[in-house]
Protein backbone atom coordinates (compact mmCIF):
# COMPACT_ATOMS: atom_id res chain seq x y z
CA UNK A 1 0.00 0.00 0.00
CA UNK A 2 1.28 3.45 -0.91
CA UNK A 3 0.29 6.55 1.03
CA UNK A 4 1.28 9.91 -0.38
CA UNK A 5 1.15 13.32 1.28
CA UNK A 6 1.34 16.27 -1.08
CA UNK A 7 2.09 19.39 0.94
CA UNK A 8 0.32 22.30 -0.71
CA UNK A 9 0.46 25.19 1.78
CA UNK A 10 3.03 26.20 4.38
CA UNK A 11 2.87 29.00 6.91
CA UNK A 12 4.95 30.07 9.91
CA UNK A 13 2.98 27.70 12.15
CA UNK A 14 1.78 24.77 10.06
CA UNK A 15 1.80 22.82 6.81
CA UNK A 16 -1.33 21.57 5.06
CA UNK A 17 -1.35 18.57 2.76
CA UNK A 18 -3.47 16.09 0.87
CA UNK A 19 -3.28 12.37 1.70
CA UNK A 20 -3.74 9.84 -1.09
CA UNK A 21 -4.00 6.07 -0.63
CA UNK A 22 -2.95 4.13 -3.70
CA UNK A 23 -3.54 7.27 -5.79
CA UNK A 24 -7.01 8.08 -4.43
CA UNK A 25 -7.62 11.19 -2.29
CA UNK A 26 -8.34 10.16 1.30
CA UNK A 27 -8.19 13.27 3.52
CA UNK A 28 -6.31 16.44 4.50
CA UNK A 29 -3.20 16.52 6.66
CA UNK A 30 -1.63 19.02 9.01
CA UNK A 31 1.96 19.07 10.22
CA UNK A 32 4.28 21.50 11.91
CA UNK A 33 6.06 24.08 9.79
CA UNK A 34 9.27 23.69 7.79
CA UNK A 35 12.47 24.68 9.57
CA UNK A 36 15.98 24.63 8.16
CA UNK A 37 17.22 23.64 11.61
CA UNK A 38 15.04 21.10 13.43
CA UNK A 39 13.37 22.15 16.68
CA UNK A 40 12.17 19.08 18.56
CA UNK A 41 8.38 18.77 18.47
CA UNK A 42 8.02 21.87 16.27
CA UNK A 43 9.30 20.78 12.84
CA UNK A 44 7.71 18.75 10.06
CA UNK A 45 9.53 15.70 8.74
CA UNK A 46 11.59 16.04 5.55
CA UNK A 47 10.11 14.98 2.25
CA UNK A 48 10.95 11.39 1.40
CA UNK A 49 9.63 7.85 1.42
CA UNK A 50 9.10 6.10 4.75
CA UNK A 51 7.83 2.76 5.98
CA UNK A 52 4.73 2.66 8.23
CA UNK A 53 4.44 0.14 11.08
CA UNK A 54 2.08 -0.50 13.99
CA UNK A 55 3.52 0.57 17.35
CA UNK A 56 1.85 -1.01 20.39
CA UNK A 57 3.41 1.07 23.18
CA UNK A 58 3.56 4.67 24.36
CA UNK A 59 1.07 7.23 25.62
CA UNK A 60 -0.89 7.64 22.40
CA UNK A 61 -1.22 3.86 22.05
CA UNK A 62 -2.60 3.38 25.56
CA UNK A 63 -5.04 6.32 25.22
CA UNK A 64 -6.34 5.07 21.86
CA UNK A 65 -6.58 1.49 23.14
CA UNK A 66 -8.70 2.66 26.10
CA UNK A 67 -10.89 4.79 23.81
CA UNK A 68 -11.38 2.32 20.94
CA UNK A 69 -10.74 -1.11 22.45
CA UNK A 70 -8.55 -3.91 21.15
CA UNK A 71 -11.00 -4.93 18.42
CA UNK A 72 -10.29 -1.68 16.56
CA UNK A 73 -6.98 -0.33 17.85
CA UNK A 74 -4.01 -2.57 17.08
CA UNK A 75 -1.26 0.03 17.64
CA UNK A 76 -0.35 3.50 16.47
CA UNK A 77 0.66 4.15 12.87
CA UNK A 78 4.33 5.06 13.17
CA UNK A 79 6.45 6.64 10.41
CA UNK A 80 9.82 4.90 10.49
CA UNK A 81 13.41 5.81 9.68
CA UNK A 82 12.94 9.56 9.35
CA UNK A 83 16.42 11.13 9.45
CA UNK A 84 16.85 13.09 12.69
CA UNK A 85 13.36 12.22 13.99
CA UNK A 86 11.92 9.53 16.28
CA UNK A 87 8.43 8.55 17.41
CA UNK A 88 6.60 10.18 14.48
CA UNK A 89 2.97 9.05 14.46
CA UNK A 90 -0.13 9.48 12.33
CA UNK A 91 -2.99 10.48 14.63
CA UNK A 92 -5.96 12.73 15.39
CA UNK A 93 -5.69 16.46 15.99
CA UNK A 94 -6.79 19.82 14.67
CA UNK A 95 -3.90 22.29 14.74
CA UNK A 96 -0.18 22.67 15.37
CA UNK A 97 -0.74 22.42 19.15
CA UNK A 98 -1.79 18.78 18.56
CA UNK A 99 1.29 17.73 16.60
CA UNK A 100 4.84 17.38 17.86
CA UNK A 101 6.20 16.63 14.40
CA UNK A 102 3.47 14.06 13.77
CA UNK A 103 1.04 13.86 10.86
CA UNK A 104 -2.58 14.77 11.68
CA UNK A 105 -5.58 13.69 9.58
CA UNK A 106 -8.84 15.57 8.90
CA UNK A 107 -11.76 15.78 6.49
CA UNK A 108 -11.70 19.58 6.14
CA UNK A 109 -8.99 22.25 6.12
CA UNK A 110 -8.81 26.01 6.36
CA UNK A 111 -6.47 28.31 4.43
CA UNK A 112 -3.42 28.61 6.65
CA UNK A 113 -2.33 31.73 4.78
CA UNK A 114 -5.31 33.59 6.26
CA UNK A 115 -5.21 32.22 9.83
CA UNK A 116 -3.44 29.46 11.74
CA UNK A 117 -3.69 26.04 10.10
CA UNK A 118 -6.66 23.92 11.15
CA UNK A 119 -8.14 20.63 9.99
CA UNK A 120 -11.60 19.49 11.05
CA UNK A 121 -13.43 16.19 11.47
CA UNK A 122 -10.14 14.64 12.51
CA UNK A 123 -11.62 11.72 14.44
CA UNK A 124 -13.81 10.67 11.50
CA UNK A 125 -10.89 10.89 9.06
CA UNK A 126 -8.49 9.12 11.41
CA UNK A 127 -10.87 6.24 12.10
CA UNK A 128 -11.49 5.71 8.38
CA UNK A 129 -7.80 5.86 7.36
CA UNK A 130 -6.61 3.87 10.39
CA UNK A 131 -8.96 0.98 9.59
CA UNK A 132 -7.64 0.66 6.04
CA UNK A 133 -3.94 1.04 6.87
CA UNK A 134 -3.94 -1.11 10.02
CA UNK A 135 -5.81 -3.90 8.19
CA UNK A 136 -3.15 -3.87 5.46
CA UNK A 137 -0.35 -4.06 8.04
CA UNK A 138 -2.06 -6.83 10.02
CA UNK A 139 -2.49 -8.79 6.77
CA UNK A 140 1.27 -8.58 6.20
CA UNK A 141 1.25 -5.93 3.49
CA UNK A 142 4.03 -3.36 3.35
CA UNK A 143 2.84 0.22 3.76
CA UNK A 144 4.93 3.20 2.67
CA UNK A 145 4.39 6.94 2.97
CA UNK A 146 5.77 9.27 0.30
CA UNK A 147 5.93 12.91 1.46
CA UNK A 148 6.22 15.50 -1.32
CA UNK A 149 6.59 19.27 -1.22
CA UNK A 150 5.05 21.44 -3.97
CA UNK A 151 7.24 24.39 -4.83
Amino acid sequence: MELKVVRYSSSEESTLGLLFIDGVFACYTLEDEHRDVKVMGETRIPSGRYRIVLRAYGGHHWRYLRKYGADFHKGMLQIMDVPGFTDILIHKGNDNDDTAGCLLLGDSANNNQVKDGFIGSSTVAYNRIYAVVSDALINGDSVYLQVCDIN
